[in-house]
């Protein structure tokens, strides 16, 4: 049901506008509330500029807009007004899964229309300002003298007031995969080389250049985040910052040539968004990346479906098992290489029989499906060898038999998971994506994990340039005519494309679970990644890990940097769809009363509250059910410890409720003693106090399911 109400008027700007060396126009809009204010004019030479207030305070400073083109006088200056027309939109919506059951779209609009007069040509800059924030992008209209060009780069201008606080990580069109640095915006130059860690494709390209979603904070207590929204057929923006004068412009992700952009007119750029509150929580809560993307894109959804998941993964992760099938061969050639004649290396982890103990697993604690890496042939010789011909995504080893493993995991209940890595070979992923997806149909898979691990092939391409762009998005549509639901690994940051299209149902694009098997994330990270890379759309953060020592290895490894009742809390506090029990099965046969929380916990909600927020130090969120009346609240911190307390004032009036807290244990310390935690119920009401103490890189979770009659019965009072 949408209520929609559209008022527009025209207002011409005034013919002195043609002639140079006068200030052409000056238009504003507010938000709907009135809080926030954008102030939009063109300069004496011709240069389109905008500023924004936040209650008054000045949250971007004059800042100029345009683009440069290649073999082009470009869209850079020259400008004048011919026509700007305000428009207020309010609707709601409902996404297909997500965080609350009914989103708002409600903004004021100004569509800007200029004149370039010596090219005589035309575009447009339209601004949406939202009660939390804006977004901006260009229009270019299908006209005579601009119909095809090259972007040689973007220069949309984000000036700051001041030298904020800033949670960021190094400016790289191949990867986002690095730890966060907490610093001055003036500091960011001092500590770029050592903010850049390895990773196995990356390309950085300024000392002072990061990457969006950026998250600050200024010295007088407001919270801005810039990112983008709607990125289709474009690059990925990162920002260049001019740290003398305090100014972010934007920067493009070149393709091979070193060219930014390949349009056709009608066409236009994605969002440029920034959120701005003096409330960190709101920033958690900010829609405005979805609401700036298009409606669902498909008119059945009956198949996507949120999913809790295991898998075959963590034990290839951290090196106890391998994806390849044997050690005895270096070179492989789909084909031509006779697996059957090779000895298998007994560390082979997708094999019929461990698959199986993990179906079984799955069926009697209720996951809905396996994960399985490592099953296809290619693996021995994947990574590093810039391979084209690397997969052929249909062809499992002589161990992994497809057809009776799926047919064991339906009588179970339970699908298995697709896994396609490939090992960044774009164009042989795309020579063999129908058919790879007509044999997940076939063979009852209906999620694919995907992965873009290397250099792209072609070569010289980047990860998140306009080629790659398109190419995710045309795996994510070609899917969709499958009925399967995309997790892709390794690709470009997600831009709030999950609205159009919510097959995406979930990405990497960060730093994830698996980096606590190598060099392991820092305490503070997931306070992080909601306020950054979950901006634009929900992680496969692969949350979980019991063991945290890793003691089924032997010898010096990492370690997992949090307390095991934290891991819990991550199932609340970084949404997602898709969520995976990522440790091994016996971990969790360790601790059956602590593993009973990720069995409740829910994937979809009707509403979710932000209680407590600061970014890079914690976050309290209670999340509602989809279609219940119960509540899930997860809580964590950053290295410091700390005690959360809250009033269970959402509940609903009236009604009783058995509250089960996972906290961690009196005792408990990330480094010291991870795994020491303590559970205690009750039952509570909309009045009761919850308080819980926070050990350091700790964290708690709590269920809130309705009570019965018998539980009211036999569970005494919350004290």
């Amino acid at each position: 049901m949408k209520n929609m109400k559209i008022l527009t008027t025209t207002v011409l700007c005034l013919l002195l506008s043609f002639f140079m060396g006068t200030t052409a126009m000056a238009e504003s809009i507010t938000s709907p509330d009135g809080q926030l204010k954008l102030d939009f004019s063109v300069n004496t030479q011709g240069e389109p500029v905008y500023e924004l207030s936040y209650k008054g305070k000045e949250v971007i400073k004059p800042s100029k807009l345009g683009l440069e083109l290649k073999n082009d006088p470009g869209l850079m200056g020259g400008f004048a007004c011919i026509d700007a027309k305000t428009s207020t939109f309010d609707e709601t919506w409902e996404p297909v899964w997500g965080e609350v059951k009914s989103i708002r779209n409600h903004y004021n609009e100004m569509a800007v229309t200029l004149n370039q007069k010596v090219q005589n040509r035309n575009i447009i800059i339209r601004f949406r300002l939202y009660n939390d924030g804006l977004g901006f992008r260009y229009e270019f209209p299908q006209q005579e003298n601009l119909n095809y060009f090259v972007i040689k780069e973007e220069h949309s201008q984000f000036a700051m007031t001041g030298d904020h606080t800033a949670f960021w990580i190094p400016g790289d069109y191949d990867t986002q995969e690095y730890d966060y640095t907490e610093s001055k915006l003036t500091e960011i130059r001092g500590l770029m080389k050592g903010a850049i860690t390895d990773n196995a494709s990356q390309t950085s390209f300024s000392p002072t250049g990061v990457q969006t979603s950026l998250q600050m904070k200024t010295a007088d207590g407001l919270y801005i985040n810039l990112h983008e929204a709607a990125l289709v057929d474009y690059s990925c923006m990162h920002l260049n910052l001019d740290d003398k004068n305090l100014i972010f412009e934007s920067w493009l992700t070149p393709d091979a040539m070193g060219d930014k952009g390949y349009m056709q007119t009608p066409c236009q750029s994605p969002w440029r968004t920034v959120i701005v509150s003096d409330d960190a929580r709101d920033i958690l809560a900010s829609k405005l990346t979805l609401n700036l993307n298009e409606p669902c894109a498909y008119q059945d959804v009956s198949w996507i479906k949120p999913v809790k998941y295991i898998g075959v993964w963590w034990e290839m992760i951290t090196g106890k098992s391998s994806w390849a099938y044997t050690d005895d061969v270096y070179s492989v050639k789909l084909g031509l290489t006779d697996y059957s004649k090779t000895r298998p290396n007994g560390r082979h982890a997708a094999n019929n029989d461990k698959v199986k103990r993990y179906i079984d697993f799955a069926a009697r604690h209720g996951f809905d499906q396996v994960l399985i890496e490592g099953w296809n042939e290619g693996w021995e010789d994947w990574f590093g060898k810039s391979k084209d011909y690397v997969f052929d995504f249909v062809t499992p080893y002589p161990d992994f038999d497809v057809k009776m493993l799926n047919a064991y995991a339906k009588e179970k209940g339970v699908k298995l998971m697709m896994h396609h890595e490939t090992s960044a070979s774009v164009r042989n992923y795309e020579r063999h994506l129908d058919t790879a997806y007509q044999f997940m149909a076939d063979n009852g898979y209906n999620a694919v994990k995907s992965g873009y691990v290397g250099n792209i092939i072609p070569r010289g391409e980047h990860h998140y340039g306009q080629w790659m762009n398109n190419h995710y998005l045309y795996a994510v549509t070609k899917a969709a005519d499958y009925k399967i639901c995309v997790n892709a690994h390794e690709a470009v940051r997600p831009t709030g494309l999950c609205r159009t299209y919510p097959n995406l149902i979930g990405n990497e694009s960060a730093r994830g679970t698996e980096y606590e098997a190598f060099a392991g994330n820092k305490p503070f990270h997931t306070t992080l990644l909601p306020f950054t890379r979950l901006i634009g759309g929900p992680m496969d953060y692969t949350p979980g890990i019991f063991d945290t020592r890793i003691s089924f290895l032997e010898g010096d490894h990492s370690v997992v940097r949090t307390t095991l009742a934290k891991q819990l809390a991550l199932y609340v506090t970084m949404y997602s769809p898709l969520q995976m029990a990522a440790d091994l099965p016996e971990s969790y046969e360790r601790h059956p009363d602590a593993f009973q929380f990720i069995k409740d916990v829910a994937l979809d909600w009707d509403d979710s509250k932000y209680l407590e927020a600061e970014p890079g130090d914690y976050i309290t969120v209670a999340r509602k059910a989809k279609g219940t009346n119960n509540w899930f609240v997860g809580g964590i911190t950053d290295e410091n410890a700390r005690t959360a307390a809250f009033t269970l004032d959402f509940l609903e009036p009236g009604k009783q409720y058995v509250a089960t807290l996972y906290a961690d244990g009196k005792d408990a310390d990330y480094e010291k003693n991870p795994t020491s935690y303590q559970i205690k119920k009750g039952i509570v009401t909309n009045k009761t106090k919850i308080s819980a103490q926070l050990a350091r890189s700790g964290g708690f979770a709590l269920s809130l399911i309705e009570a019965s009659p018998s539980d009211r019965k036999s569970i005494k009072k919350w004290k």
